[in-house]
């Protein structure tokens, strides 16, 4: 009875940066230079790779899932972000809010364990070069990309759900420049204990189980190249894994900056610096790792540029 003469929110409001509205325009002009480089390079990297025959290979598989992963993942969070930027409109619909929540969830599930991968992936080459193709064989290519893709979707279901399951009766100010668990957690009327215990073993789980097969996958790798005899070799060994590594180190290092730090060192806004990079800058910057660290993917372009330029001639001489 009580529950029913509750009003709940219908919209909630997006807080994001406190800042003068110069320096909105500034962030504006930079989020969307980054976000059009996610979407020019993270495309470019998928038709690159469709395309060249050469990069039919399970390695540049994994890696056109994760170009799909981070088109995706930041397609979730900057248009809105970009939005309340330029227009400073900041309000979002209580079920728009929660489609970016479970977009977001979504996506970032999917990116940690396809990560994790490609680790396994870079173990089976290194590790096992005669059985590599017979190993990673395209039916269990499917299958190591189809688990994360089913999992982080029934995560993000889960959260989602429980989330906005919660009665939102009060203040309805997100401090935060996109719609999150705990922000949406503290305007909650509602006991949030379960949501709680939620985030807690999910968000351990994922973060260990993921981090533990990179771990595992380059101390194998690292104990194989070791016991290469020539450094030409190790050095070759070591460059099919270099891009996948900075990658990693990128990623679960701001994820270990954000979420490990005692609370006493925590800000708002560092966490929302800290949200911006994962969300928004990390997208750009894996194409950019891939295309500028590995020479098969440089060949690739060049062939693409060269056969662009080679039929615009053509097209000019007609």
């Amino acid at each position: 009875m009580i529950e029913e003469n509750i009003t709940r929110v219908m919209e909630f409001i997006l807080l994001g940066f406190s800042v003068q509205r110069e320096i909105e325009i500034l962030l504006f002009l930079l989020i969307l230079v980054v976000y059009s480089l996610t979407l020019v390079g993270n495309v470019g990297l998928i038709s690159l790779i469709q395309l060249d025959p050469h990069l039919h290979t399970p390695m540049y598989f994994f890696l056109s899932n994760l170009a799909f992963v981070d088109f995706c993942y930041s397609s979730s969070i900057a248009p809105k972000f970009l939005e309340t930027l330029l227009t400073q409109h900041r309000s979002i619909s209580f079920y728009a809010c929660a489609t970016q929540l479970g977009f977001f969830l979504n996506f970032l599930v999917l990116e940690m364990f396809l990560l994790a991968v490609m680790a396994y992936d870079r173990y089976v080459a290194i590790c096992n070069p005669l059985l590599y193709t017979v190993i990673m064989s395209r039916k269990v290519c499917m299958q190591l990309v189809a688990g994360p893709y089913l999992y982080s979707f029934s995560v993000a279901f889960l959260h989602t759900v429980v989330t906005f399951q919660l009665i939102f009766c009060g203040p309805n100010a997100i401090n935060h420049f996109y719609c999150d668990d705990v922000p949406l957690m503290a305007l909650a009327c509602s006991d949030t204990s379960l949501k709680e215990i939620l985030i807690f073993i999910f968000a351990g789980f994922n973060m260990i189980s993921s981090l533990t097969m990179v771990l595992v996958s380059y101390l194998y790798i690292v104990a194989a190249i070791l016991r290469i005899q020539s450094a030409e070799g190790r050095r070759k060994a070591f460059s099919t894994c270099g891009s996948h590594l900075t990658a990693v180190t990128i990623f679960y290092g701001t994820l270990i900056f954000m979420y490990l730090q005692p609370k006493s060192n925590h800000s708002l806004d560092t966490d929302k610096m800290a949200s911006v990079f994962y969300t928004i800058v990390i997208p750009m910057l894996n194409p950019m790792i891939y295309s500028l660290r590995n020479q098969e993917v440089k060949n690739a372009l060049r062939k693409a540029f060269e056969k662009c330029y080679f039929l615009s001639l053509i097209n000019i001489r007609m």
